[in-house]
């Protein structure tokens, strides 16, 4: 097929799920002089840190540049894992044993808790404890996954089970890999779903929401700051920064700790059902050792597949990467070569120089961000514990508070590395296939 002809007739360059669920219009209001909270930020992590301050009495108010959930908390493709990339052994030579092992269990925290979360608050977002599948590109990766899944670290197990290679199409109809570990507790969701359910939560906690109202600038004064926007000023006494990937200027402290990468997502034209029974029969998340990432499932009315990865370092455009997306995606299912994209788009997530999110404060200003591209529970669960925080309702420091935030000499937060990067890496996953 043409580049040019992989697009339907009716494409649409914006996320699949705001088809469901649209950016929300919400009135415009007067803004108040003094608040107690304000967030900037009106994604997963905002809004749970907002919901909790505002529950609590405090008076919030939410700013976000775009509309509400504009970035990634309404773009992502509702992928629930427990989030920590780095494994244990890796932390604990960096950080030691203890607080190596309570950072892997912070991630597991967070997928329990965004169960009990949704299922408390009753959020309609056809959230599912589903399994991922985690296939192996290579014969040596398998062996690794194997040899993890029969050895977990005491205290840490998860329910997991290896699929060889003669199994995977029970799992996933493909000759691409080399067989994988199904994770049973991973999830699923519709993030737009999500988003709007948290926001209407927040909403009727009673914390104000500000869409395109950005903040230009933040200064300390008296007991607590000033925040100086296009439609004036606010007095607030504790500021919470939930930007993320689209971090910037505003706080050139985080931007330096924070690497924005762009992540694409394209979904097919509505499939035959007996299409999508034989190449997902399971209707799990899927996702791939290689390292630069493709993640994948079908949609929640199992009706056509979301096909997200890495592809590009820079380009935005979802016209150029779609392409790309839908190549990799033919090359897993070739019978597809004649589907068509219906929509394509993309947001950034953020990266951190130690693939860990990171929460805690920067001269009073509160933070939690980073989440390296599994921020569907992580984000959640850190914003709620920064409202605690706020409120003064938060135990003891988590790890991920206690470890610092690093960054690199010279880096003030345009990623002028990632070219050379993601092309090294994809040169890479295609040598690796034949190991």
């Amino acid at each position: 097929m043409n580049q040019n002809d992989i697009f339907t007739d009716d494409v649409k360059l914006t996320p699949y799920w705001w088809d469901k669920t649209p950016r929300p219009a919400i009135a415009s209001t007067e803004l108040p002089t003094q608040v107690d909270v304000a967030v900037i930020g009106s994604g997963y992590t905002g809004l749970n840190a907002a919901l909790v301050t505002a529950r609590a009495g405090r008076s919030t108010i939410v700013f976000d540049a775009e509309d509400a959930g504009y970035g990634c908390s309404t773009r992502n493709g509702g992928q629930i894992s427990t989030s920590i990339k780095p494994e244990l052994e890796t932390l604990a030579r960096k950080h030691g044993a203890e607080t190596a092992f309570n950072i892997i269990r912070q991630g597991h925290d967070a997928l329990q808790w965004i169960e009990e979360f949704i299922n408390e608050e009753g959020i309609e977002c056809d959230f599912r404890v589903c399994g991922r599948f985690h296939a192996a590109h290579n014969k040596r990766q398998f062996n690794q996954l194997a040899e993890q899944t029969k050895h977990q670290p005491k205290g840490l197990e998860v329910p997991s089970h290896v699929i060889p290679r003669a199994e995977q199409h029970q799992e996933l109809h493909t000759d691409a890999y080399h067989g994988g570990v199904v994770f049973e507790n991973h999830a699923s969701l519709d993030p737009a779903s999500y988003h709007q359910g948290l926001l209407s939560r927040t909403i009727s906690a009673g914390a104000q929401i500000f869409p395109q109202c950005a903040v230009q600038n933040i200064t300390a004064k008296g007991d607590g700051y000033k925040l100086t926007t296009h439609h004036g000023e606010v007095h607030a006494t504790d500021v919470i920064m939930a930007t993320n990937g689209y971090t910037g200027k505003l706080t050139p402290w985080l931007r330096r700790r924070v690497i924005p990468i762009g992540s694409y997502i394209i979904a097919t034209e509505a499939l035959e059902k007996d299409t999508m029974d034989r190449l997902m029969p399971h209707d799990r998340i899927y996702s791939d050792t290689c390292k630069v990432v493709y993640y994948y499932r079908a949609s929640p009315d199992r009706s056509r597949i979301l096909f997200g990865g890495r592809v590009s370092s820079a380009e935005t455009d979802p016209v150029k990467s779609a392409p790309r997306l839908k190549s990799d995606l033919d090359r897993l299912f070739p019978e597809l070569k004649s589907t068509r994209v219906s929509h394509s788009w993309m947001g950034f997530v953020a990266y951190t120089f130690d693939t860990l999110a990171h929460q805690g404060q920067h001269k009073g200003i509160h933070y939690a961000m980073g989440y390296c591209g599994s921020g569907v529970s992580m984000a959640s669960y850190l914003g709620m514990h920064t409202g605690q925080r706020v409120v003064g309702h938060s135990p003891a420091t988590n790890s991920l508070e206690s470890i610092g935030f690093p960054t690199r000499p010279l880096y003030t937060g345009r990623p002028w590395f990632l070219p050379a990067t993601v092309a090294w890496y994809r040169f890479k996953d295609k040598l690796e296939r034949f190991v």
